[in-house]
């Protein structure tokens, strides 16, 4: 409940710009990198498979990033176009709005707090996550 609210407060701020948070994230992740594969914006974002495949499709069929090929050609990366660009930037200064509002909120102290335990629930989430698909896969394999 707390995680929608949150998401609903930045997707409020973020309107003007036509982002919701996750898009946001995904195109602030690519451009950072410079060029990203899905595995990569998994990883990097802790966004669900079936959430951020939805968001790379609305994000490409609106021209904001665009596939590129890898050497290996079975993975495909994507990077930004002009419009993702220019769209980031504008949206980045709303983030800002969002970020200091919470900030302002909580107070530096309550912030800080939230953030490390957030990080520590983060990574038991993503650790369990990965362990629970390695046995899967383990498994998986035994079987056949």
């Amino acid at each position: 409940m707390v995680s929608r609210a949150v998401t609903q407060l930045y997707d409020d701020i973020l309107r003007p710009s036509g982002l919701r948070v996750t898009q946001f994230s995904i195109l602030a992740t690519i451009a950072r990198r410079g060029e990203a594969n899905l595995r990569q914006l998994e990883r990097a974002l802790a966004i669900d498979q079936t959430t951020l495949t939805r968001s790379v499709n609305l994000l490409e069929r609106d021209r904001m990033i665009e596939r590129v090929p890898n050497p290996d050609g079975r993975v495909k990366a994507m990077r930004l176009t002009g419009k993702g660009k220019r769209l980031l930037d504008m949206a980045r200064p709303l983030w800002a709005q969002a970020q200091d509002r919470v900030l302002r909120e909580l107070g530096p102290p309550a912030w800080a707090d939230a953030q490390r335990r957030l990080a520590r629930l983060l990574h038991v989430a993503v650790v369990k996550r990965r362990l629970h698909r390695e046995r899967s896969r383990k498994l998986s394999g035994r079987r056949s």
